[in-house]
């Protein structure tokens, strides 16, 4: 940590840190106000317990300036004031053992992490300090190195740490870290599913002679035993195990075992042990998908997807489902989805939500059914929807940026806000004007249909049925 402190200037301001003259920029003087002072050391003999007094008031002022240091992204400035603590940690004034803390590991970790001269080999002996001296934290600290060392390309090192701190033993701390021993071991088997899968393509390359290549087909086979066993055991552990469950399902799904894929997919999505995860219904209606289930089961995962997360990318492929459908009920959850999506800044230029949307409104106002289902949803937000997605600001723009995008949003606003709708008049008359057709054709359509937007606008009707 020494080798990250700033040389300063030999006419810098003195700062009193230890009983020993240190020097600071004048940047760093400007930050500390008023001038730093950590009387680690009296300057006289004082009784035990004011010297421990004084002592816990130095290390707290000292901690303040480190967090300072971190919050500014002051990472030289930090690593100096660190030492500082570490230097006064070293030294027993209290006459009481002072370990090694947590809060050492985590702070040097981040400023190792960000520091513009931090090296592999300094953070690796920074690393394997922390390990020695913090037994209790051993298997925590053990993990944080090894996605270092994967961060940094280094995943055969990786390995061997995992294997080090899977063979970690150290009498009842090994049952107390049971959790973070349980980690260490998915870990250990996600490296053996990525070297399964680095073999499975060299086979694959092969053609169909790909696996002629005994040598090659065994050590495949015994990545893939390895890393089941280790993935298998994480994910019956209720939490949120995303990586773990897609290797394991793409390893059962290769061998064929489409049932316990199945099994652990829906174990994953449905169990109430587990938390609400909005990832597990998308891998659920992926595996569905791949092997071609029925509509009915697509439907119900994504009907799940929809109630966690209705603005999920997925949820086109949930509205053109529900269209497709000949029954009313899922027609009318389809107009409900897509009008959920929209509401959320991240749809605002899909074009694809808006095609979907425009030609349910448009089959709808053609049909002159079902205009309640319209009416229901715009009931909730004609207040607030013409600011966010009609003013005439966004018609400019999205006439300028995305035209396909223009003409769906268009419609929709002629049908919900009338002919007389700043957006959809601003972008039929630059349509008409570029002598496009379909832009005619809309113009026509809405003016032709405005009496509907009448009865869309219009007050609740507490008869209307759903």
């Amino acid at each position: 940590m020494d080798s990250f402190l700033e040389e300063e200037d030999e006419e810098a301001p003195v700062v009193v840190v230890a009983g020993k003259r240190r020097r600071r920029s004048p940047a760093i003087q400007a930050a500390l106000q008023p001038p730093l002072h950590l009387p680690f050391l009296p300057p006289q003999p004082v009784s035990s317990n004011e010297h421990k007094l004084n002592f816990k008031k130095s290390k707290e002022a000292c901690l303040s300036y480190i967090q300072d240091a971190l919050l500014q992204k002051q990472w030289k400035r930090a690593a100096e004031f660190l030492t500082c603590y570490v230097e006064s940690l070293e030294k027993d004034y209290s006459r009481e053992h002072i370990g090694p803390s947590e809060m050492i590991w985590r702070i040097g970790t981040e400023i190792l992490w960000h520091h513009s001269q931090s090296s592999m080999k300094e953070f690796n002996c920074f690393m394997e300090q922390m390990k020695t001296l913090g037994v209790k934290r051993y298997l925590k600290v053990c993990l944080e190195h090894v996605f270092h060392l994967l961060c940094n390309g280094q995943t055969d090192e990786a390995y061997q740490n995992l294997s080090l701190a899977e063979s970690w033993r150290f009498g009842e701390q090994t049952a107390i870290q049971d959790k973070e021993m349980k980690l260490v071991q998915a870990y250990r088997g996600l490296l053996d599913y990525y070297s399964w899968s680095k073999q499975k393509n060299i086979l694959l390359e092969h053609g169909e002679d790909g696996f002629s290549d005994l040598a090659v087909e065994q050590e495949m086979h015994g990545y893939f035993r390895k890393a089941a066993v280790n993935l298998k055991e994480i994910i019956k552990i209720p939490g949120v195990w995303d990586i773990f469950v897609k290797c394991y399902v793409d390893l059962l799904e290769f061998y064929g075992d489409h049932n316990e894929a199945r099994q652990v997919l829906n174990e994953y999505a449905y169990n109430s042990k587990f938390p609400a995860n909005p990832n597990a219904h998308v891998y659920l209606y992926q595996f569905l998908k791949r092997h071609r289930e029925s509509k009915k089961s697509l439907i119900s995962a994504l009907k799940i997807l929809h109630d966690i997360v209705p603005s999920h990318e997925l949820m086109i492929d949930f509205n053109t489902m529900l269209q497709k459908s000949k029954k009313r009920k899922k027609r009318r959850l389809g107009l409900e989805v897509i009008f959920a999506a929209l509401d959320y800044a991240g749809w605002k230029e899909n074009a694809k939500a808006w095609s979907c949307l425009a030609r349910q409104v448009k089959q709808i106002v053609i049909s002159e059914k079902h205009l309640d289902w319209i009416k229901q949803e715009w009931n909730s937000r004609k207040d607030w929807w013409p600011a966010f997605h009609f003013s005439r600001y966004l018609a400019k723009r999205n006439w300028q940026e995305n035209k396909s995008l223009s003409y769906e949003k268009a419609l929709v606003a002629g049908i919900l806000l009338g002919k007389g709708c700043k957006y959809f008049k601003y972008v039929s008359h630059q349509g008409c004007k570029a002598q496009l057709k379909r832009f005619r054709v809309l113009k026509k359509f809405v003016n032709r249909h405005n009496p509907v937007y009448l009865r869309i606008s219009g007050p609740p009707d507490s008869t209307v049925q759903p």
